[in-house]
C-alpha cells in the first residue's frame, strides 16, 4: 500500500483549479417553494430519487420513499403540479442520509494519499487518471447523480456544496492504494452542486469485492473552497447499488470475481448497510449491461 501523493511539479492543487472557474455559487442559496419545484422538476432521470430495484427504464418508488412517507418525516408537501421526482424528493427529505465510514482508501489525506490537493480533480468524467496517471478504468458505463437537499431550510436544493466521490474498479481495486495503482487516481473526482443541488459523475460500474456490497463512497463539503483535507465536511456516506443491476453487469466479461463475492454478501450482512439494509442509500437505477446504467440518490443533509 503506497502513500503516493501527486507530483508537486505537475499538480498545482484544487485552489488553482478553483481560480479558473467562471463563477462560484455560495452554500445556502435558498429557493422559494416554487423555485425548488422548478429546479427539481428538471432533475435527470438518474437523479430522481432513492431506492428502486429494477434494471429497466421503468423506475419504481423505493422502500425509502414509502418509509419516509408513511412515517410523516417530511415536513413539506408538494404542490398539485409537482413532478413525481419532486414529490419523491420532498417525501424523502425528512430522513437525513446515514453517516458511514470513508473506508481505508479515501484518498482525501486522512489515510495517506490526498487527491484533493491535485489539479484536475474537479471533473465530471472520472473513468481516467489525470496528472501523472495514465490508466483508464474499464467496465460497463455508469452515470450517477446525487441530489443534495437542505433539510434545515425546507428541503430546498443545496446549491454550491461540493461532492467528492470515489469507488473501486471492476476488479475491486482502489486507485492510489492497491498494488500497481499507487500512481493512478482514476474513479475519483470533485464537483460543485448546481442550482438543482445536483452533481453527476460519468464512471464505470464498480466490482464487488469480498466482504462488501457494491457501493460508491462520497463526501459532501460546505463549498468548493472547502473541498480539502482540512475542509468542513457536511456528510460522509455511501451509495448502495441494486442487486438486479449488479447481477446483470456481473454476468459480463471482466466482472468474474464479483459473481462469487456477491453470493456471499447481502445488504443485511454488509458491514456498512446492515443496520437498516441500506434503505436510505439504495440508488434508483435504470439501464442494462449492454447500454450502461444510470443511478440516482437523494442526499438529505
Amino acid at each position: 500500500m503506497s502513500n503516493h501523493v501527486p507530483h508537486r511539479d505537475h499538480d498545482r492543487g484544487l485552489e488553482f483549479d478553483l481560480s479558473t472557474l467562471m463563477s462560484r455559487r455560495s452554500l445556502g442559496v435558498l429557493f422559494g417553494a416554487g423555485g425548488a419545484a422548478a429546479a427539481l422538476a428538471a432533475c435527470t432521470p438518474g437523479g430522481s430519487g432513492n431506492g428502486g430495484s429494477g434494471s429497466t427504464a421503468s423506475t419504481s418508488t423505493s422502500a425509502a420513499t414509502e418509509s419516509a412517507a408513511s412515517s410523516g418525516a417530511a415536513s413539506t408537501t408538494a404542490s398539485p403540479s409537482a413532478s413525481p421526482a419532486l414529490t419523491r424528493a420532498i417525501a424523502e427529505c425528512g430522513v437525513e442520509i446515514p453517516a458511514e465510514t470513508a473506508g481505508p482508501f479515501p484518498g482525501d489525506g486522512s489515510n495517506g494519499p490526498n487527491v484533493l490537493a491535485a489539479s484536475g480533480v474537479v471533473r465530471q468524467d472520472i473513468t481516467s487518471s489525470f496528472g501523472t496517471g495514465s490508466a483508464k478504468a474499464g467496465g460497463v458505463p455508469l452515470t450517477f447523480t446525487l441530489t443534495l437537499l437542505d433539510n434545515a431550510n425546507g428541503c430546498v436544493p443545496l446549491a454550491g456544496a461540493a461532492v467528492y466521490a470515489w469507488h473501486c474498479d471492476r476488479e475491486g481495486r482502489y486507485s492510489l492504494y492497491d498494488p500497481g495503482l499507487a500512481s493512478e487516481n482514476y474513479l475519483r473526482g470533485v464537483q460543485e452542486a448546481d442550482a438543482n443541488g445536483q452533481v453527476t459523475f460519468t464512471s464505470i460500474f464498480p466490482g464487488a469485492y469480498s466482504g462488501r456490497w457494491p457501493h460508491i463512497h462520497f463526501e459532501v463539503f460546505e463549498s468548493m473552497s472547502n473541498a480539502t483535507a482540512a475542509g468542513q465536511v457536511l456528510a460522509v456516506s455511501q451509495v448502495a447499488l441494486t442487486k438486479a443491476a449488479c447481477d446483470d453487469v456481473y454476468a459480463t466479461p471482466g466482472y468474474e470475481d464479483s459473481v462469487a463475492n456477491m453470493k456471499r454478501t447481502t445488504l443485511q450482512n454488509d458491514n456498512v448497510f446492515r443496520d437498516d439494509g441500506g434503505i436510505y442509500q439504495l440508488a434508483t437505477m435504470t439501464g442494462s449491461a449492454a447500454t450502461g446504467y444510470t443511478a440516482g440518490l437523494n442526499v438529505t443533509l
